[in-house]
């Protein structure tokens, strides 16, 4: 790793397994090949989000990249800071909400979310994708099983897709402050299943979803009636 002007490490090695996907990428004359992942798409209530990550500066790549559930809460996001004060570092961040992926599917709208964040890179040559192909990419692709744990930037991707998505949820629990956004982020544990059996749901959470569903129903009403 190189290190800062106090000797720790700050920045990786090409020596790195986690950048051996951009390597290969790089020597085959791809200079912008990004990773992309995604945030939420679990959850029953708030958008799906998805970054884009690309390094321009094989140098200059924060250490102590890693996916995103494996680090701590202050783990990443002091991650997202460096990365966002990286000038080297080139990213974008898109969201779809609550409405849409009722509209069009889970599956659409994180299809939807990952090609508005790549596009918003005209740079980009290449991407590596966390998880399954992904449909509608605007340049070629690869997909990783498990990418984050496996590529820099698809992990630089899932920390940013992630901070991104639970600052939202945050400010959420500002508007709406019966469900515990705050503390769950819209995920489906236990408080947020009885928050919502207690309260209904609200214009955030995701209708089309099992236990949202269920509640509608109990509660007489149909999908779309009640915002």
């Amino acid at each position: 790793m190189n290190s800062d002007s106090n000797g720790s490490a700050a920045y990786m090695s090409c020596e790195d397994k986690l950048l051996s996907h951009e390597i290969l990428l790089w020597e085959r004359g791809f200079s912008f090949a990004g990773g992309i992942d995604e945030a939420g798409r679990g959850c029953m209530a708030g958008p799906v989000v998805a970054a884009c990550v690309i390094f321009t500066d094989r140098n200059r790549i924060p250490a102590g990249l890693n996916d995103s559930k494996k680090l701590s809460h202050t783990q990443r996001m002091q991650l997202r800071e460096r990365l966002l004060a990286e000038p080297s570092v080139r990213y974008a961040v898109s969201e779809v909400s609550a409405n849409e992926i009722d509209r069009i599917n889970i599956l659409k709208s994180t299809w939807k979310a990952m090609a508005e964040a790549a596009k918003a890179l005209p740079e980009l040559e290449y991407i590596l994708v966390d998880g399954n192909p992904v449909k509608g990419l605007p340049v070629p692709s690869e997909n990783l099983v498990k990418g984050d744990a496996l590529s820099a930037s698809i992990a630089a991707a899932s920390i940013l897709a992630k901070t991104h998505r639970d600052l939202l949820m945050v400010e959420a629990a500002k508007a709406f402050p019966r469900y515990g956004f705050e503390i769950h982020k819209g995920y489906c544990t236990k408080l947020h299943n009885e928050m919502l059996k207690k309260y209904g749901p609200c214009p955030l959470h995701r209708m089309s979803y099992a236990p949202v569903r269920q509640i509608l129903f109990e509660q007489g009403f149909e999908q779309g009636e009640l915002f």
